[in-house]
């Protein structure tokens, strides 16, 4: 039924949109279970499309709000959403909403289900993860590679920034593996859906500004020592770093991609408690 309205409407996909819209309705229903959507949900939608997944959301939870970049996309939403008074689409960039201009828009906690486009795909993971939305789920159709990132171990060439951010503050899980062929137009490539479920309080983290530089600098050149990273990201010198890593039990020519989520809090805590003392 999308792809015919988008056909009668003349719609032009724009490649600067990323749009690839999910056609396959087992899919979508699917999509909502993983999300554990019940009636008594509000659910953020990022990235309407055409309709199809906020449709499936709208018939079982109490509210919907789709944010969608583009205008174009007006009246085929006005169509296929006319049965529905628990949707409301707001044509607005998302990664320019700030957390108190979303809230208003709900009455409580939300519960986040999108098929994200792949060319924002990790801003606005980095983006939800890192500012302080009222969220307790977020279930996405993401690109394959970039789900099993989110879901990688360390020592592996997939661990990275991505992964703690995500996993530090959330339980992350591959739902199902989805294949090209069910979106349209078809991608190159295959996708995923992740659920996260949020845990704010996972990890003890004493300074989560100073834990988050310390993530970026440690991943900054992957082929560098941890140590090497560290020194331009924190303008310590070898001996400070070194006498760091020593109280971490970690050794002094340690990568980034091998140390764990709690090796790189431990870390963090040392640096903020160093931090404190130069400060009295």
């Amino acid at each position: 039924m999308e792809e015919n309205i988008l056909k009668e409407q003349n719609f032009r996909f724009k490649k600067q949109f990323g749009q690839n819209f999910l056609t396959d309705k087992n899919l979508l229903k699917a999509i909502v279970l993983d999300a554990g959507i019940t009636s008594e949900d509000e659910v953020l939608e990022i990235g309407a499309g055409a309709g199809a997944l906020t449709m499936e959301l709208a018939k079982v939870a109490k509210k919907v709000v789709s944010y969608e970049i583009d205008s174009d996309l007006k009246p085929i939403l006005e169509t296929n959403l006319k049965d529905f008074n628990n949707v409301e689409v707001i044509f607005s960039d998302f990664l320019k909403v700030k957390p108190e201009e979303l809230k208003k828009h709900f009455t409580k906690n939300f519960k986040l289900v999108a098929n994200l486009p792949y060319y924002i795909t990790t801003p606005i993971l980095f983006y939800l993860l890192e500012q302080n939305f009222d969220v307790t789920s977020i279930t996405v159709m993401v690109q394959k590679e970039v789900a099993e990132r989110l879901v990688s171990k360390e020592n592996t060439k997939d661990y990275g920034r991505l992964t703690i951010s995500a996993n530090i503050m959330c339980d992350v899980s591959i739902k199902r593996i989805v294949n090209r062929k069910l979106f349209y137009p078809v991608p190159n490539v295959d996708s995923a859906i992740v659920h996260f479920v949020v845990n704010k309080n996972k990890y003890e983290i004493k300074n989560e500004a100073l834990l988050k530089k310390l993530i970026k600098s440690s991943f900054s050149m992957r082929r560098k020592t941890l140590i090497n990273n560290l020194k331009q990201g924190f303008m310590l010198n070898q001996q400070e770093l070194e006498n760091a890593l020593s109280l971490c039990n970690l050794p002094i020519n340690i990568r980034a991609e091998s140390l764990t989520i709690q090796n790189f809090i431990n870390l963090a805590n040392i640096f903020d408690k160093s931090n404190q003392k130069n400060m009295r």
